[in-house]
Parts: C-alpha cells; structure tokens; sequence
C-alpha cells in the first residue's frame, strides 16, 4: 500500500509551530513525516530556518506513531558525517526506532555558509559516498578511525546506538547517481515521479529493490486553500523557487539569487506545475504520478505556513481518505 506523509518545512515555519503541526498531522492520519535541513530559506517570503535536529528532536518526543526522516541531509560540508552519525543515532532511540537518515549532495544555499567553497556535482558525489561509509562504520559501534580524500576520523565511537540501527535514504536522480548510491543505499529518494528511477534503481546489482527490500520516498508541493486565487499567491510567493528544477536549485547561494532566478515566474506558471486551492481530485491526479511510476511514499508539501492548521483540520483526512482510494 502507498504510504503518504507530510513535509515539516523549515523554511516556511518556526520551531514551536513546526512541532504542533507534526502533532496535528500525526492525529490526521499521515503516515509519516519529513523535514528539510537548512540553513536558509529559498526566498526571503518564507523567512524561517531553524535547526532541523533540534525540532526533529522534539517531534520525536511529542508524537508517538509516525515515521520520521530527514528530507534530506547533506553530510560533507556543513556537517561533518561523524557527528552526522552521532546525531542520527540519538534521534532514532528518541524515536524508539521511527526514524530514516535522508542524505544527499546538498545545495550551495545551505553548505555555502561554512566559508569552504562549493564543491563540483562530481566532488559533491565523491564526498558524500565516503559520508556513507563513515557513518555505515560508526553505527557499527566499534570504534573507526578513517583516512580518507575527504574525511578524517580520529579514535571515534558512537555510544548510545539505537538497536534498530538506523536506515539510509539518499537522494538520487540520474542514471549515474542511481549505479553509485543504490547499493550503498537502504531507501531511495527522488522529487521527480519518473518509472526510469525506480526501473535503473532495481536493476542495479546489489540494491535493495523497491517495493519489497526498499522504500521509493517521493514529495510533492500542493497548496490547498478554500480560495483559489488565494492559494495560487501564496503559492506563487513562496514557491516560484520550484520551477528552477534541482539541477538549478542546487547552485544557487542565497534567497537573493533565488528571487532573481524567479523575477519572471507567474502565477499561472506556478498553478500549472502546482495543484492550488480547494479541488482534493485535482491533488489526488497529480499525486498519483508518483504511485504509477513505482513509488511506495509520497510526502505532501503544503505550501506556507499561513492556513497550515486549517489544512491539517480540514483538508488533510478527506484527503488522506481520496489518496487510499486511489492509490495501488
């Protein structure tokens, strides 16, 4: 069955309010939940950016079913993939084992900030296979010194290690990444509802297949709202970022550059590649995208985080309700 979640964002919304949204959205029936680890907004219109661990720390406290994952971490720049092992481990045993570690190569906007440059795509993928097998090591619980091209561990262990150990999805989206990363990897993640994902992924040797030893964990923006021309603002202000595609997103270094990237995005372009207001068939249809080409999760993103409560109380159970309907 298709599991569906909700996407914590920390770039539209503040610690407390991220923490009483997971609630909520736990108690409306969502599967799991996703949060996004950055240090910036991707426009200034949102305007937060908390710490993702701190807050997903709390969600793991203050919920009790849902699974929990990072969507995604970037373990090579602005961590350092030992304390990224360190810190994933405590939050599974907070979360008595709800919890998947989502890593990827990351974006200039959040790993810029350190002062150590922006590696290329080929590096970025470099560094964040070796983060792997560091973090892989650490979670062994013995202790791991490491020298590598990227890295240096010195006489390190983790000490409190969940007895579930903790799964690893990353983040993939073309051929190359997918023969790197689908061994090294327990889950897949990709944004884009593309069958190729999941057909290269199964027939790479030594991958965990989608659909029976691995999860396919997919997320896509809506933004009900009663109003339609309401939500397509909204949507529109907050969310233009999306139409760069990642190839784009992944370069670009501050919520400035976003907005420039962005000047000439309309509204009816932003309605187009978004479902926008009340219409939950119109959101079912392009969620579905997802489910028909292979994908086990998807998680909702609702736009802004004006209206997120009333989402949640009104819209997310007759949704949830039409999603289990239609979906495989």
């Amino acid at each position: 069955m298709t599991r569906f979640g909700y996407t914590l964002m920390t770039e539209q919304s503040g610690p407390r309010e991220l923490v009483a949204y997971a609630v909520a959205a736990e108690r409306a029936g969502f599967d799991f939940e996703v949060m996004s680890d950055h240090f910036s907004p991707w426009l200034t219109e949102q305007g937060h950016a908390p710490y993702a661990w701190t807050t997903l720390g709390a969600v793991a406290h203050a919920t009790e079913r849902v699974d929990l994952m990072t969507y995604v971490t970037c373990p090579t720049l602005r961590y350092h993939p030992a304390v990224v092992a360190q810190k994933a481990a405590t939050l599974q045993i907070l979360a008595e084992g709800r919890f998947t570690l989502g890593l990827g190569s990351g974006e200039s906007l959040n790993e810029h900030v350190v002062g150590e440059g922006w590696p290329s795509f080929v590096e970025r993928q470099d560094m964040l296979e070796e983060a792997i097998e560091v973090i892989r090591s650490l979670h062994t619980g013995d202790l791991v010194d490491h020298r590598g091209d990227f890295f240096q561990v010195d006489s390190a262990r983790i000490w409190d290690l969940p007895e579930q150990g903790v799964d690893i999805g990353v983040a993939v989206a073309g051929d190359r990444a997918i023969q790197r990363f689908a061994p090294l990897a327990d889950h897949l993640v990709a944004v884009e509802p593309k069958v190729e994902i999941i057909e290269n992924w199964n027939d790479v040797d030594g991958a965990p297949r989608i659909g029976r030893d691995a999860r396919a964990i997919g997320q896509i923006p809506i933004c009900w709202d009663p109003d339609e021309e309401k939500a397509i603002a909204r949507a529109h202000e907050q969310f233009r970022w999306f139409s760069g595609g990642w190839s784009v997103n992944a370069d670009l270094p501050t919520p400035a550059g976003f907005a420039g990237a962005t000047t000439y995005v309309r509204p009816e372009d932003v309605a187009e590649s978004i479902p926008c207001g009340p219409d939950l068939d119109a959101i079912v249809e392009a969620v579905s995208a997802y489910w028909e080409a292979g994908f086990t999760d998807v998680a909702l993103v609702q736009i802004g985080d004006e209206g997120q409560d009333r989402f949640i109380a009104e819209a997310a159970g007759p949704l949830l309700e039409k999603l289990r309907a239609a979906a495989p």
